[in-house]
């Protein structure tokens, strides 16, 4: 082998190590890091056995998802303030349709006979009224017109003193009118009821009353005593008997209108009789009272 043949050799023999160890430094590198990094896992694909999980909200139909809106209510401290005010004028109407609604119903079940006689009440307070118009402007009319004004005024006085004597119950009196009777076996009848008559009394037109021998007038209270019943610190007992000077074509009806006074009594039991006069004696007196501080302005 020549020389030129030797060294051939030895340069291959030289780029065929470098070449192996270049190699075996590059696969190295390679290596390393596909041992650090971790297997890779494939996805399952669709339809393998899995199904997908589905949201909350999807499981839900439209009406449950509206009512999981609704409820529990969140409400802020001005929407129950608004809330309460609202209940509490809502409440207040009902009680007042209520209320008027009874009323309507008491009268759209009275009687044609009774719906008259309330008619025909009412056209007498009416007449009342016109008859006092019509009598104070006569007073006026005889107080201007007279010779004698001093003498008419005096007559005047005069009649109107004793009008207030018998208001005051200082003097007796007489004319038409009614005599009611309770009967109470039951013992049911309480002052309150009492007061009730004596009001639908006055308001028909009584001008004076009497009850068991108490003349009424215009500060007379009732109050319950026992099994009793006490007028002005007077106890009476029954049967409470009223006398009642007015006109009876007014006094009796008004007692037996539809829930009127006779109609409560009958629901507690009792008895009441009511029959008209053409004179009926109210003969008990009070005492005429002296005012303490009061005095008349023409003195």
């Amino acid at each position: 082998m020549s020389d030129n043949q030797h060294d051939d050799g030895e340069r291959d023999e030289r780029d065929g190590h470098h070449g192996h160890a270049h190699g075996e430094h590059a696969a190295r590198p390679g290596n390393r890091l596909r041992k650090e990094l971790p297997a890779e896992v494939p996805a399952p694909a669709p339809g393998a056995g899995q199904r997908p999980v589905p949201r909350p909200d999807e499981s839900l139909s439209g009406r449950q998802r509206l009512v999981k809106g609704l409820w529990p209510p969140r409400l802020t401290r001005p929407q129950l303030i608004v809330a309460l005010l609202l209940f509490g004028l809502g409440f207040g109407l009902a009680v007042q349709v209520a209320s008027n609604s009874d009323t309507d119903s008491a009268l759209r079940g009275a009687r044609q006979e009774d719906l008259v006689r309330i008619l025909d009440e009412l056209d007498s307070r009416t007449q009342r009224l016109e008859d006092e118009r019509q009598g104070l402007e006569k007073q006026r009319s005889e107080l201007q017109s007279s010779s004698d004004q001093a003498a008419e005024a005096r007559k005047q006085t005069a009649e109107k003193e004793r009008q207030l004597g018998i208001l005051a119950g200082t003097v007796a009196a007489q004319g038409p009118g009614i005599t009611m009777t309770i009967e109470d076996t039951k013992g049911t009848v309480q002052s309150d009821m009492l007061l009730d008559t004596i009001q639908e009394l006055r308001a028909a037109g009584a001008e004076a009353i009497q009850v068991n021998g108490v003349r009424v007038v215009a500060n007379t209270y009732f109050a319950d005593a026992g099994k009793s019943v006490s007028v002005d610190g007077n106890k009476i007992t029954a049967p409470y008997r009223f006398k009642v000077i007015g006109k009876p074509q007014d006094l009796e009806p008004a007692l037996n209108i539809p829930g009127g006074v006779v109609q409560t009594l009958e629901k507690e039991q009792a008895t009441v009789s009511v029959a008209q006069s053409g004179k009926i004696v109210v003969d008990a007196l009070r005492q005429a009272k002296q005012p303490d501080y009061a005095r008349s302005s023409s003195q």
